[in-house]
């Protein structure tokens, strides 16, 4: 395999803004070379303005649950199997994108919080990025990455918060931060 098609894992983690936004530039640029880009985002259900956008690109395809479960709450057990099942049938949808050969791209956004509350099937999880075909660009993010996807990754891109308006008061904004 030629070093131009060999894929990559990118990960985009630490405490600052930019790591989706980092991902959603990827996808663009891969969907306008052709390639076939699978998004998939974790723990988010609501709407977002990111995906009103990646849904009119030729090329991309977006994988994430229909319903917002609302803020996650670890000691919620109901809640937290509700994320698991949402979560584990993310994985099933990206597994047969991969299989069919639909996919030269997967993002996988915010993928670090289901690993880290363990509401995913980490096994899974890390076979997915693990074994993944030669072929396959793998782009993962979130805060607080687990050991296994920091070595795994290629490029390792940590965004740090030095400043956030947030800390005025200033609550997200609608095309801006969401």
């Amino acid at each position: 395999m030629s070093e131009e098609k060999r894929g990559l894992i990118h990960l985009y983690t630490g405490d600052g803004k930019g790591k989706t936004t980092a991902a959603i530039g990827l996808a663009v640029r891969a969907a306008g070379a052709g390639m076939k880009v699978v998004f998939a985002q974790f723990m988010k259900g609501r709407d977002t303005s990111e995906l009103k956008s990646l849904s009119s690109l030729e090329g991309i395809t977006i994988v994430r649950n229909d319903k917002d479960l609302g803020w996650f709450k670890k000691d919620d057990k109901e809640q937290a199997d509700s994320y698991t099942q949402v979560h584990n049938s993310i994985l099933d949808e990206i597994e047969t994108f991969i299989m069919n050969g639909e996919c030269d791209v997967l993002i996988l956004d915010e993928v670090t919080y289901p690993y880290n509350y363990g509401i995913i099937d980490k096994e899974r999880l890390q076979a997915l990025i693990e074994d993944k075909p030669e072929d396959l660009e793998i782009i993962l993010t979130g805060r607080n990455a687990p050991e296994f996807m920091t070595e795994a990754a290629d490029y390792l891109t940590e965004m740090k918060c030095h400043k956030h308006p947030y800390e005025q008061g200033i609550q997200a904004r609608r095309g801006i931060e969401y």
